[in-house]
């Protein structure tokens, strides 16, 4: 079960490398970076809807007490998660943003110290320090950040709303299918977002043309968008949350960070962009402070109790009662 979560989740960090690059082509078409986000969790929230109420209605039904929890999953998870990080890739390279948006796993590993109160193995900090160290390579702070701040601003707040999403898809209980989770929490975003893209504004005729973002390789917009849609989104999120399901929000942030890598090889192979020496280096220190980090949270263990309280739930398994 394990080796199969982990091959669910390599698989989906390689579909979501995609959604950047492919987002590119609807910005230069026309469409602002909130209009891309939009049109991309509306298509693929119908679309997953439309399929589970044929083939899978079950999946579909929400226990009125887990309301709350896919709002809050819709908002930070779907919605907080894609806008602010097309938003950023306006204003920094594919690759420098993911980078950003995959400070995820060190934020995890605060949140299981701090939060959950389980007992971390010292490489967890060393490898939070190193993916640190690394981040401020990429950004050549000794240049007195070169790089867009608000850009920078935008990755990093992308990378804790991600945070959120791998620590909620590991906390959800049997009552709500991951399909129905997934599918609702698509269309919710898009509802969310509708005041912020205002769909009837969207150039819808940027859908008929060609596009070549930064002089790369030019591809109809309408297959980038559904290349994005079914590939880079659907099947991304489908595979991922049932990783995690398999795994834990540890593990599964640490093989999702192989995205940084894909999106990287995919915006220079689509859309002509590279990395500097200093970008790539601390990119190979981030990944690999994540994952040290990560795995040692796999080993985690809960402090004492003092007294029973709500339960620990790693990989959603019960382990321990907390303090």
């Amino acid at each position: 079960m394990r080796y199969a979560g982990l091959g669910l989740a390599f698989v989906s960090a390689w579909c979501f490398a995609f959604s950047g690059p492919m987002a590119k082509y609807l910005n230069a078409a026309g469409l602002a970076p909130i209009e891309a986000v939009w049109t991309r969790m509306a298509g693929a929230g119908l679309l997953l809807l439309a399929v589970l109420a044929v083939v899978r209605p079950r999946a579909l039904r929400i226990p009125r007490s887990r309301l709350p929890f896919l709002g809050l999953y819709a908002v930070m998870a779907v919605a907080g998660v894609q806008s602010l990080y097309f938003v950023a890739i306006t204003r920094l390279p594919v690759g420098i943003a993911l980078l950003l948006e995959f400070m995820a796993p060190v934020m995890v590993v605060a949140w299981v110290r701090l939060v959950r109160k389980l007992r971390l193995a010292p490489a967890a900090y060393i490898g939070a320090v190193v993916a640190v160290v690394g981040l401020a390579i990429v950004v050549e702070a000794w240049q007195g950040m070169r790089l867009d701040a608000l850009g920078l601003l935008l990755g990093l707040l992308a990378g804790a709303c991600c945070a959120g999403y791998f620590l909620m898809n590991d906390s959800f209980g049997d009552d709500v299918d991951p399909l129905g989770l997934i599918a609702w929490g698509m269309a919710g975003a898009a509802v969310v977002l509708i005041p912020f893209a205002r769909p009837w504004d969207i150039p819808w005729e940027a859908f008929t043309a060609t596009a070549a973002p930064g002089g790369g390789l030019e591809l109809p917009v309408l297959g980038a968008y559904l290349w994005m849609v079914v590939v880079a989104t659907v099947t991304a999120y489908i595979l991922g949350v049932n990783a995690v399901r398999r795994l834990s929000a540890a593990v599964g942030a640490t093989v999702a960070s192989l995205e940084v890598i894909g999106g990287a090889v995919v915006a220079w192979a689509l859309v002509g962009e590279t990395l500097g020496v200093f970008q790539v280096v601390g990119g190979l220190l981030v990944l690999g402070g994540a994952l040290l980090a990560q795995t040692a949270t796999a080993s985690a263990r809960p402090e004492p109790a003092v007294e029973t309280g709500a339960p620990i739930v790693v990989g959603g398994q019960q382990v321990a009662d907390q303090a």
